[in-house]
């Protein structure tokens, strides 16, 4: 049976059954659990330390009425830190890499931002659709761009992540391919290959852990300019 590079993006399943929930509830068993003590090992302190670093740069620009997201917001980075690295591995499935996940995180967090501005704030999230001193001609044209550019956000988000992830799993593939393709041929150009292999590799961790941030750093700019 011929396989495509692009099979292994799509879900895995056993007798019907998706296997994605199981994929995604796996990553937060790895995490230490909290007990009583403040300080129980190495891998708790750095836990907490990067926790609270996380949290003090999203909630920074923040007003204090918007610190009750702080919660959330880092659940959520951690959730798509650990999803994203743990995708890296051989012989794994990274679920980021679905379009519908991603905006089914993407859709629901955006809208809760959009209606906090709402009630809070309906003048002010309602003027953002019309810069002030607009030309009385250009008035219908920019409240149309700026509501597309509005409902176009958590598009963006979904897609972006999706759309990063994909492309570092495809390329590893190929270089990966083609490593192995040319080393009975030419060994030292096989070589070669797997050493910007392992370069790439690095780089896609870096890539997993810097659109995790992003994902969740551009909801909170979401959060900040609608409070």
């Amino acid at each position: 049976m011929n396989l495509s590079f692009f099979d292994q993006f799509t879900s895995p399943s056993f007798l019907g059954i998706p296997l994605i929930l199981i994929s995604m509830l796996f990553p937060p068993l790895l995490l230490p659990s909290p007990n009583n003590r403040w300080i129980t090992n190495r891998l708790s302190t750095l836990q907490t330390w990067f926790l609270h670093l996380i949290t003090k740069q999203l909630m920074i620009p923040l007003n204090k009425k918007s610190h009750k997201w702080a919660l959330t917001l880092s659940s959520l980075m951690m959730f798509l830190l650990t999803i994203n690295l743990l995708g890296l591995l051989p012989y794994t499935f990274t679920p980021t890499t679905q379009l519908s996940m991603n905006m089914a995180l993407a859709f629901p967090l955006w809208f809760a931002t959009l209606l906090t501005g709402l009630r809070n704030q309906p003048s002010i999230s309602l003027g953002h659709l019309l810069p002030e001193g607009t030309p009385t001609p250009l008035i219908p044209a920019l409240i149309m761009i700026e509501t597309i550019s509005l409902l176009i956000r958590p598009l963006a988000l979904g897609v972006r992540l999706t759309a990063n992830l994909t492309a570092g799993h495809l390329l590893i593939q190929l270089i990966s391919t083609a490593a192995i393709t040319l080393l009975p041929i030419m060994p030292a150009v096989s070589i070669l290959t797997t050493s910007i292999l392992l370069l790439l590799t690095l780089l896609e961790v870096a890539v997993a852990m810097i659109q995790a941030y992003v994902f969740v750093l551009l909801l909170s700019l979401y959060l900040q300019e609608n409070t």
